[in-house]
């Protein structure tokens, strides 16, 4: 889990980056219509080649990792909570230690490979996933039309297959009421700005994933030069509505100092309270105002006060009542921001 603790570029603004590519096996049918024998054939042919794909990728069955560390996986937007749930049969995860690198198997398609970074790494995580993708084709036959590109499951990833993301930190233009023109903004450039679950309000907060809407009749480069150009007027953006909330510094540093308070002095704290609470730390953290933790540690808060992280951070034995788990979310804040780095 290295790279969500890292600061990666824009970190400040842009906390994560995320491609997918959707591909398929030619002469198989697509996954909601596959036979339990293809399932398998599929599931047999990936395992068989695991081993000459390389990048430290081990193929793991799904029933076989513990249902706490496939949620922590959805936790960190490696994989869907569906395919956490296990709600795809014959199944398996193709992944490296660092978990930066996976390969779905039989979820939504027959193969799902996906990259994750720190900060804005889209380029860099387009040719890596390139890099991979174009070794699995000599592997395996892609579904692929001359005239419409690479074959999926739903139609709306047909064509280069690629969905990209990023996931931005925008507390200044949530306080200054500007979300709406920025989702206009985002729209113009066939993007989307959406709550992390889907949600067009803020959900996780003031944490927002963008993605691109189309994939066919664009190449994967110009998908990613698109949400590059966004991303670094959503960086603009922000970085402006902060400077402007800190000219009524007093009010500010309040607001953030009173999230920092409840955060290190609170019995029980919600989930989304947390987030709520995280979101304002973060950004005083950001901007210089709270000096008692560092960017590091902020991390550290935002990973393990997510339910699976924080379950397998105290090693708990049962499932936790929702009071049970707000008790322990408040202790391991305590004991993250009390531990020396």
């Amino acid at each position: 889990m290295d790279w969500f603790l890292q600061s990666g570029n824009e970190s400040d603004v842009i906390l994560t980056s995320k491609i997918t590519l959707a591909r398929n096996i030619s002469g198989i049918k697509f996954a909601p219509k596959m036979t339990k024998q293809e399932k398998v054939n599929v599931y047999n042919k990936m395992k068989e080649i695991t081993p000459s794909i390389g990048y430290g990728l081990k193929f793991l069955d799904l029933k076989n990792i513990p249902l706490i560390d496939r949620q922590c996986l959805a936790e960190k937007h490696i994989i869907s909570k569906n395919f956490a749930d296990g709600k795809f049969p014959e199944s398996a995860l193709i992944i490296n230690d660092d978990e930066n690198i996976a390969i779905k198997v039989n979820g939504e398609n027959h193969i799902e490979i996906i990259g994750i970074a720190a900060g804005l790494e889209l380029s860099n995580l387009m040719n890596l996933l390139i890099e991979i993708d174009q070794k699995l084709e000599t592997f395996i036959p892609y579904s692929y039309s001359e005239k419409y590109g690479y074959l999926t499951s739903n139609p709306t990833d047909v064509g280069t297959g690629m969905r990209a993301y990023v996931y931005v930190h925008l507390p200044a233009i949530e306080i200054t009421g500007n979300i709406r023109n920025l989702s206009n903004m985002v729209s113009n450039l066939s993007l989307s700005l959406k709550g992390v679950y889907g949600e067009t309000n803020k959900i996780e907060g003031d944490i927002y994933r963008i993605s691109n809407n189309q994939t066919l009749g664009v190449t994967e480069k110009e998908i990613i030069k698109n949400l590059n150009i966004i991303s670094n007027k959503v960086c603009q953006q922000e970085r402006t509505a902060r400077k402007f909330l800190t000219k009524n510094s007093i009010e500010l540093e309040d607001s953030v100092y009173r999230s920092y308070g409840i955060l290190t002095n609170a019995r029980k704290v919600g989930l989304f309270e947390s987030l709520e609470l995280l979101s304002d730390v973060k950004l005083g953290v950001d901007l210089g105002i709270i000096t008692e933790i560092n960017d590091k540690k902020v991390k550290e808060l935002y990973l393990y006060t997510k339910s699976a992280h924080m379950a397998n951070y105290i090693k708990a034995d049962k499932k936790l009542s929702e009071t049970e788990e707000e008790i322990a979310r408040s202790k391991v804040i305590k004991q993250i921001l009390s531990k020396e780095d």
